[in-house]
């Protein structure tokens, strides 16, 4: 029977959902909306103001905002995503559920737009929202890899997806730094300038996925729900029996839990550099956070990391796959530690972020495809 698999019209299509969503994750989560929303919660209580006492366990500041809403947005996903994984899996509707978290989540990022004044708890619930949709879809987007591609040749699409991702991420975010530059000739401030650029992240996410649903296919059959239980129940109970499967699975157990250190290292530095940088190189100076020096640093971030994802490509062809891993972690410790000891100036941000764009695309990319081939047939 002729496999499906490396079909150039789907891979095409499932491609382009990285380029739809990372306008999410470039212009929200890294660029604009943290230190947006930090400025907007600073004016409404003040600078240290506490905006939720937490008793003895102290209290969420204006500060500190913005970062506690990335960790509720992460630690609720630990109990959303079984249960879509159930859904998707015991319905026949892993397709549908992904369009569901995608437009959930498109609708809360085109929302964020109204986020002004002293409705700051609004824009936290909004990014919230948001943030569980651009996981769960992602999931649910990365376990069609295995299902598309043959195994020799994910690495490849893996990394080509990353590729469209930054260069979609990037195009956006070049056309709001022109807006954001561009406000005080149009007539308007910098924070509406902001604003419309946080929805138009909304509508090109939403717009560019319609490329992918319309041609990305189902494979996976139905299997039936068991008579006593439920898709919560399935869901962990399913969560459950993964894990008694992975202590037979020793080196995939291994590289989860490797994988669950580094990339949530990753993601903190990818969702907090903004937030960094503007309190770090301007706030703590007395300045005005100049947005666009910080959609400029992630303007580069986008257009080198893709040939950073090419790049550790062919890496991994060389080295393999793990090897070219470790070498980009290696060097994301290395951006670590000068961050935190030797971050003082505009220039050292920007060789930093030059650095970062270069490891970022391959140790995404060859992490997504270093665990789909670990998977056992059928677990995807």
């Amino acid at each position: 029977m002729k496999s499906d698999k490396n079909n150039p019209k789907e891979i095409f299509a499932w491609k382009m959902y990285d380029w739809a969503n990372s306008a999410f994750y470039t212009t929200v989560v890294g660029a604009l909306f943290g230190p947006y929303l930090t400025d907007v919660t600073q004016r409404a209580v003040g600078e240290n103001g506490i905006v939720m006492p937490l008793g003895p366990f102290g209290s969420i500041t204006a500060k500190s905002f913005f970062p506690t809403c990335v960790s509720i947005a992460v630690f609720l996903q630990v109990f959303v995503l079984p249960v879509m994984g159930a859904v998707a899996d015991y319905s026949h509707l892993k397709k549908r559920m992904m369009v569901l978290a995608c437009y959930l989540a498109v609708l809360a990022t085109c929302l964020l737009y109204f986020v002004t004044g002293h409705l700051y708890l609004l824009g936290g619930l909004l990014f919230i929202i948001a943030n569980l949709g651009f996981g769960a879809s992602n999931v649910l987007y990365n376990s069609f890899l295995g299902e598309i591609a043959t195994e020799d040749q994910r690495d490849k699409v893996s990394s080509r997806g990353f590729a469209y991702g930054y260069l979609g991420g990037g195009l956006l975010l070049g056309l709001n730094f022109l807006l954001v530059n561009s406000a005080p000739r149009l007539g308007m401030g910098t924070a509406m300038a902001v604003r419309l650029s946080l929805l138009s992240a909304g509508v090109w996410w939403g717009a560019f996925a319609v490329i992918t649903f319309a041609a990305l296919k189902n494979r996976q059959p139905a299997k039936a729900l068991p008579p006593d239980k439920t898709f919560v129940t399935i869901g962990f109970s399913e969560l459950g029996r993964t894990f008694r499967e992975l202590s037979r699975l020793r080196h995939t157990l291994r590289y989860l839990i490797s994988y669950l250190f580094y990339n949530d290292g990753i993601q903190t530095v990818i969702s907090m550099a903004s937030v960094f940088m503007a309190q770090e190189l301007f706030k703590e100076r007395g300045l005005e956070t100049d947005q666009s020096f910080l959609l400029l640093i992630f303007l580069l971030v986008q257009f080198v990391a893709i040939f950073g994802a090419l790049l550790f490509e062919r890496l991994a062809y060389l080295i393999n796959t793990k090897n070219a891993i470790l070498v980009s972690l290696v060097i994301w410790c290395a951006i670590v530690v000068y961050g935190y000891a030797f971050l003082h100036t505009t220039r050292g941000a920007w060789a930093m972020a030059s650095v970062i764009a270069i490891v970022l695309g391959g140790s995404q990319a060859l992490s997504r495809s270093l665990f789909s081939q670990m998977i056992p047939r059928g677990r995807e």
